[in-house]
């Protein structure tokens, strides 16, 4: 008798571990994984949420701000856009005291927009050219600068030279006008 129930009770404790590991990768694996990916998700939800608050919380800065960048957009007109871009640096240019020495405006189109990409070669001296960056960054006009080089052209570095690359930006009449 005793053999039987030994082989009894190890049949038993066999078929509840068999069980057990089936009901593990069964049940227990899937449910932590799918657990862990929705905690992720939910995570993930948290962050666009708050993100999304904090983007509607600063509506009326952002929309003043794209109102201005589309009010002094450059014309979609070429000739104009250059003409404009050419007395902005002009204006800068007398204001600061430094000597350009030559300026390459390129259009570029794209989907949505178009820039007018402009090489700038200036010189003067140190705060002749900072104040020349200053006066272009502060001017209305919707620039961006894309690089700046700088480099001397004496012993003393009294006297530099900038290059900039600008870039304006030109909207469609129907952006300028939303």
């Amino acid at each position: 008798m005793e053999i039987k129930n030994r082989q009894q009770l190890l049949i038993i404790v066999t078929l509840g571990i068999v069980a057990l590991f089936a009901a593990d990768n069964i049940i227990l694996t899937p449910l932590g994984g799918l657990w862990s990916a929705r905690s992720k998700e939910i995570a993930q939800l948290r962050t666009k949420v708050t993100d999304a608050n904090a983007l509607a919380k600063r509506e009326t800065t952002l929309r003043a701000r794209w109102d201005e960048m589309r009010r002094n957009t450059l014309p979609d007109n070429p000739s104009l856009a250059q003409e404009q871009i050419l007395q902005a640096f002009d204006r800068c240019a007398r204001e600061s005291g430094v000597t350009i020495t030559s300026i390459n405006p390129q259009r570029h189109d794209g989907d949505d927009y178009s820039t007018l990409q402009c090489r700038v070669e200036a010189s003067g001296n140190l705060n002749r050219l900072a104040q020349f960056l200053y006066t272009m960054e502060k001017d209305p006009m919707a620039l961006r600068f894309e690089n700046i080089e700088i480099s001397a052209h004496d012993a003393e570095g009294q006297v530099l030279s900038i290059g900039l690359q600008v870039s304006g930006l030109i909207l469609p009449p129907q952006l300028k006008k939303q």
